[in-house]
């Protein structure tokens, strides 16, 4: 299913514009994920990035936004504290209740697990929770300031580099990770929990995976990154985190599948998808279910074959067969049977019938690929026997199409 992906932005804890990303599926969306990123990381980390859009690809739509003073969002990072990014997680899904849906699945990635684990009690629409990771106690981090915690301790604020770039850190920094006991918070957690963690990780170690795992009330699981690094850097780690979540979240979402859509045999029903402008479920019968869309360049989302593609696809299937039919009549064999269609309104410059050259008609071309052991006259055979099929003869008859609401009466359905 293809992906697209819209900036957005929302008002943070703090006060300040966050910068977030909410990549959704052109097609059904069925559910909504928050993803929380890494320390000093950003929504645009290749890991988050492959794995909201494995999420999406799945029918999932996913929103990750830049925590505040981080990436593109305003604010300053040096105000900010573990309490803060809990803060901000929630603005977030409160922000996807007002423009979408609340998510129903939280996702942090190393200190953003241990955020998503403090901010699940808060969002109330929340059925599971997934952690990659992530440290079982957020003071975790500390050892990142290395021989600038002393000074953070005596003088308030010191700068720290933290992956090349420089952050202030304050002492309430500091002493807001030591307030948060986290595992308590675990214990308490009552929603599904996933926990992604690499056994070679050098940044968390796996230990805190086992700890988190130990305080975690079930249902709970544990998935083992095996060789995988702290950032997923392999684009195969974080492609394998989403379909392995997308599997994880199945129960979670909604069953946005036609279930509800019932034909009866030789029965066609088409009814709306209500997921946008265009999208229809189709029911062909007891058994098949199809999707229906326009492109996007006339306002669809692309996310099922349009009117004109079914007709195509209805001309093409019966060519295909008929053509079967009579060779298997006159034991020819087919190496190769295809059959390429094309739709447009043309000028009917040509047409006899028509009242004005100015008109436009109806044209599909159709092209037969026939491979294997034919003669000319054979080939000739096989290009009329094409024209005989029930399809092709129905577009050329007069069709009547009548109209009727259900439960009219009949003179309702007359006049």
């Amino acid at each position: 299913m293809a992906v697209r992906t819209e900036s957005v932005n929302f008002t943070g804890a703090l006060g300040d514009t966050l910068a977030a990303r909410i990549d959704r599926p052109t097609g059904p969306t069925r559910g909504y994920a928050l993803f929380a990123h890494c320390f000093t990381c950003s929504k645009d980390l290749a890991a988050a990035r492959h794995i909201a859009t494995g999420l999406a690809e799945r029918g999932i739509a996913v929103l990750r936004f830049d925590f505040t003073g981080l990436g593109h969002s305003e604010g300053e990072f040096a105000n900010t504290t573990f309490a803060s990014n809990v803060d901000d997680l929630v603005a977030a899904a409160d922000f996807m209740r007002r423009e979408y849906r609340a998510p129903t699945i939280l996702v942090g990635h190393s200190l953003g697990g241990a955020a998503v684990l403090a901010a699940a009690a808060r969002i109330e629409e929340v059925r599971g929770v997934a952690t990659i990771g992530a440290p079982s106690d957020p003071t975790h981090v500390i050892h990142n300031f290395k021989g600038s915690l002393d000074a953070i301790e005596r003088d308030g604020a010191a700068d720290v580099e933290l992956g090349g770039r420089r952050f202030q850190i304050r002492r309430s920094f500091v002493e807001d990770l030591r307030d948060h006991r986290l595992t308590d918070m675990v214990t308490a957690l009552r929603k599904d929990l996933l926990i992604f963690h690499a056994p070679l990780d050098e940044i968390v170690g796996i230990n805190n995976a086992t700890e988190i795992f130990v305080a975690a009330k079930h249902p709970k699981s544990f998935v083992s990154l095996d060789k995988a690094d702290h950032l997923l850097t392999r684009k195969a780690d974080s492609a394998y985190v989403a379909a392995v979540l997308a599997g994880w979240a199945e129960r979670f979402l909604d069953d946005s599948r036609p279930d509800g859509v019932r034909a009866e045999e030789g029965e066609v029903v088409v009814a709306d998808a209500g997921d946008g402008k265009f999208p229809q479920w189709i029911a062909a019968g007891p058994h098949h279910r199809l999707r229906a869309d326009e492109p996007v360049s006339v306002g669809g989302t692309d996310s099922g074959p349009g009117p004109y593609d079914f007709l195509l696809a209805g001309l093409g299937a019966c060519t295909n067969m008929t053509l079967k039919m009579y060779a298997d009549r006159k034991g020819w064999t087919f190496d190769r049977l295809e059959t390429r269609l094309r739709h447009a309104k043309v000028h009917a410059e040509d047409c006899a019938d028509c009242e004005s050259r100015e008109a436009k008609i109806d044209r599909i071309d159709r092209v037969l690929v026939i491979e294997g052991d034919f003669d000319a006259d054979q080939r000739a055979k096989l290009r009329e026997i094409a024209d005989r099929c029930p399809v092709h003869r129905t577009l050329h008859s007069k069709i009547s199409i009548v109209t009727t609401l259900e439960g009219d009466t009949d003179d309702e359905a007359a006049s």
